[in-house]
C-alpha cells in the first residue's frame, strides 16, 4: 500500500498503509549528509541536525521535548553520509502533531548564537567520546585511508578545528543551500491514509521555497593500504575491506549473500572459525557500505595484541578458501533464506517500513516493493556469488587498518590472497 505525491514546490511525499497497526512514524529525509561538506564545513549536517532541537520560534527546547512526551511519541534524528533524517512515532490518533512539531523544527528553527555555541560544546564532547571508542573510531580511520581526501571517507561527526569554525552564519549558508524543497522527502508508515498526508504537508510545507546548490559528485578511488595506528588499548582492532558495489548495482545481491556467509551472523564462516572455535575475538563480523557510487566489504575483529596475527592468519585462511573453493549450494540456499527473513522480519514495525521508504527515495529516486527484493535475492546463482567473491578479493583491492597496542613490526600477516 506505498503511495506517492509531489508537491507544487518540489517536495516528495511518500507513505505505506499499515492498518493493523496504532501508531504512524514520520520522518523528514534531507538529501545531504557529510558527503556534500568541504574541508571548511566539514561536520555541519550533524551540526545543523543537532541544532533543529533547540528551539524553534514558537517552541522552546524544552517545548519540544514535552510536547513529544505527552503523547507518549519518541523524537529522533540521525545524520548519514547522504542523508539526514527527522523522525516522530505517535499513536495514530496524533499523526497532525507529528507534522506540526517536524515542520516548527525543520522550517522555523532559531539557530540562536547562544544554541550553537552550547551545542558546539556538546559536539566536541561526543567526538572526545568517540575518540575513546576505539572499536567505533577503527572504522573511520580505515574509510579515511581507503577513500583518502574524498568525502566519503571523512567521519560525520568534523573534526575539532571544523566544529570550532561554526558559526550562525555558516550554518544559515548550509542550510539555505541543501534545507530545500527539492532535496526534501516526507515519508511516513503506518495506520494513516495518504491523502490525508498530502494534505497536511501542504499546509505545513508549500511555503518552502528555494532550489538546491549544485555539486560536481565523483567516485572515490580505492587506496588499497596498509595502516596501523598505536594507541594504549586492551584490544587490536582491525579492519580488512576490499571492493563492493554501489547501492543501485545489481550485483549486490550476490554481494549480500557473500556478506553474510563470510561474517554477517553467529553462524557465519569468521564468527564459527575465530569465535566459536578457538575464542580469540568476542567481536567479528563484517557489514558493507554501499552509497550512490561506490560500495565497500569490511571483515572487522577486536582481539589481545598476542592474537592479533593468529585472528589475521584465520582471516586470511577463510578468504582463500572462499576464492578458491566458492560457496556451496546448500550455503547459498541458507543465505538467501537468512536475508529474506531478516528483512520481512525487520519490517513489522511503522519505524522500520518509514526508514525504508524514505531512505529510497531520497538516495535512489524510487521504490522498490518487497516482492521484487525477494524475487532477486532467489534469482542469485551459485556462479553469480563465486564470480563476484573472485573479483572483490582481489589482493590488489585489499585495505588493512589496525589500531591498538601494536605497531608495523608486530602484524607479520601479508594479505596477498
Amino acid at each position: 500500500m506505498y503511495q506517492k505525491s509531489v508537491l507544487p514546490n518540489g517536495i516528495r511525499i511518500v507513505s505505506e498503509t499499515i492498518p493493523y497497526v496504532k501508531s504512524v512514524t514520520m520522518g523528514i529525509w534531507v538529501g545531504t549528509g557529510s558527503r556534500f561538506e568541504d574541508s571548511h564545513n566539514h561536520g555541519i549536517s550533524h551540526f545543523i541536525e543537532h541544532l533543529m532541537f533547540k528551539g524553534t520560534v514558537k517552541r522552546s527546547a524544552k517545548d519540544i521535548a514535552e510536547t513529544v512526551d505527552a503523547i507518549g511519541g519518541q523524537l529522533n534524528a540521525f545524520t548519514a553520509k547522504e542523508y539526514t533524517c527527522y523522525y516522530v512515532k505517535v499513536l495514530d490518533s496524533h499523526t497532525e502533531l507529528a507534522m506540526d512539531i517536524l515542520s516548527d523544527m525543520l522550517l522555523t528553527s532559531k539557530f540562536a548564537e547562544d544554541d550553537i555555541e552550547r551545542e558546539r560544546q556538546v559536539v566536541l564532547e561526543e567526538f572526545h567520546m568517540y575518540e575513546d571508542s576505539p572499536d567505533e573510531l577503527v572504522h573511520d580511520i580505515h574509510l579515511d585511508t581507503v577513500w583518502p581526501g574524498h568525502p566519503l571517507g571523512r567521519n560525520i561527526l568534523g573534526t575539532v578545528d571544523s566544529i570550532n569554525r561554526f558559526d550562525r552564519d555558516l550554518v544559515l549558508e548550509y542550510y539555505r543551500d541543501f534545507y530545500t524543497p527539492d532535496n526534501l522527502v516526507i515519508a511516513a508508515a503506518g495506520n494513516l491514509e495518504h491523502e490525508v498526508l498530502v494534505e497536511l504537508a501542504i499546509r505545513y510545507f508549500s511555503g518552502l521555497t528555494g532550489i538546491r546548490r549544485k555539486l560536481t559528485m565523483t567516485a572515490p578511488v580505492l587506496n588499497p593500504t596498509r595502516t596501523i595506528i598505536s594507541k594504549d588499548t586492551e584490544q587490536v582492532h582491525v579492519c580488512l575491506g576490499t571492493l563492493s558495489v554501489p547501492q543501485d548495482y545489481p550485483e549486490i545481491y550476490p554481494v549480500h549473500i557473500i556478506n553474510n556467509i563470510l561474517g554477517g551472523g553467529i553462524s557465519s564462516r569468521l564468527f564459527q572459525s575465530i569465535r566459536e572455535e578457538r575464542g580469540l575475538a568476542y567481536s567479528v563480523y563484517s557489514y558493507q557500505n554501499n552509497y550512490k557510487d561506490a560500495g565497500l566489504l569490511t571483515i572487522y575483529a577486536g582481539t589481545r595484541p598476542g592474537n592479533v596475527n593468529q585472528v589475521l592468519e584465520l582471516i586470511k585462511e577463510n578468504l582463500q578458501e572462499l576464492i578458491k573453493s566458492g560457496i556451496s549450494e546448500q550455503e547459498l540456499i541458507k543465505s538467501k533464506e537468512q536475508i529474506k527473513g531478516s528483512l520481512l522480519l525487520g519490517l513489522e514495525s511503522s519505524s522500520s517500513r518509514m526508514s525504508r521508504i524514505g531512505k529510497m527515495e531520497v538516495t535512489l529516486g524510487k521504490f522498490v516493493p518487497l516482492d521484487e527484493v525477494v524475487s532477486k535475492i532467489d534469482r542469485v546463482m551459485l556462479n553469480d556469488v563465486n564470480q563476484m567473491i573472485v573479483r572483490m578479493f582481489a589482493s590488489e583491492n585489499l585495505c588493512f587498518t589496525a589500531l591498538g597496542p601494536v605497531d608495523s613490526g608486530s602484524i607479520t600477516t601479508n594479505f596477498s590472497l
